[in-house]
């Protein structure tokens, strides 16, 4: 079953939608249908990862089946850092659920 990640989206400067896959970052599909780009973009991934087993590349894994740790570092002006702290502190929650909830805003 295809699990990668595929997205449509409306090319202004093609007048015509195109079709991304995300871990293809590369590849594309032109049509005048969202469905038709959905559709061309998928074909187009499944005929690069035949290419890619047939030579012995690495197949990217999808990302829907990638762990996470849930733990990444940023970093941030120090004045940014004391303001979040701040806000923490005055809403009464740790300084991760407010990261937190600013992230999926």
């Amino acid at each position: 079953m295809d699990k990668y990640t595929y997205r449509v989206t409306w090319s202004e400067e093609d007048g015509e939608y195109v079709g991304l896959c995300a871990e293809f970052p590369s590849l594309s599909w032109l049509a005048n249908t969202q469905e038709a780009a959905l559709a061309g973009i998928k074909d187009t991934v499944h005929q690069v990862i035949q290419d890619m087993k047939s030579t012995g590349e690495t197949v990217p894994e999808p990302l829907a089946t990638r762990s996470y740790s849930g733990k990444f570092t940023v970093r941030i002006p120090p004045e940014v850092h004391r303001k979040l702290q701040i806000e923490a502190a005055e809403e009464n929650i740790s300084f991760n659920r407010l990261i937190s909830a600013k992230l999926t805003c």
